[in-house]
């Protein structure tokens, strides 16, 4: 497995993880509110912090036991791995605002709005590491 490629696999399971802890917590306010909880500034921040101090531990982790692999420019298959990964994981993110777009038109709930764009932001950069693992492995 490439160094990439375990970043990649590091990245998306640290959002995996981050997502899941946000929305169980959005989830579970919602469900005492009774309807769409708005968005706690709190909630996001902590997410934030999350993400930032789990990706800095593991990629240090990542790059001291690869020194070498972790300094190195990426070559021309990983630029366009990345490239191809980025460009699939934008269209998800579209299509996760033209969903929530289309909610809101339906629901007028801009709570729900919020945080559907906000899963579409997580769900967009997580759907990016997925379809980089899935190029490394196929070699393309």
């Amino acid at each position: 497995m490439s160094f990439r490629e375990k970043t990649a696999w590091a990245m998306g399971m640290i959002l995996l993880a981050g997502a899941f802890w946000y929305f169980s917590k959005v989830i579970g306010l919602s469900a005492t509110l009774g309807h769409t909880a708005p968005p706690i500034p709190g909630f996001v921040i902590a997410y934030v912090i999350l993400i930032v101090i789990a990706s800095i531990v593991l990629m240090s982790a990542l790059a001291a036991s690869s020194p070498k692999l972790a300094d190195a420019a990426a070559d021309e298959r990983e630029r366009q791995i990345e490239s191809r990964a980025g460009h699939w994981s934008g269209s998800m993110l579209g299509l996760g605002i033209f969903a929530g777009l289309v909610h809101f038109w339906i629901h007028a709930d801009g709570n729900m709005l919020f945080h559907i764009a906000f899963a579409s932001l997580m769900l967009g950069q997580i759907a990016e590491y997925i379809f980089q693992i899935v190029l490394y492995r196929r070699g393309a």
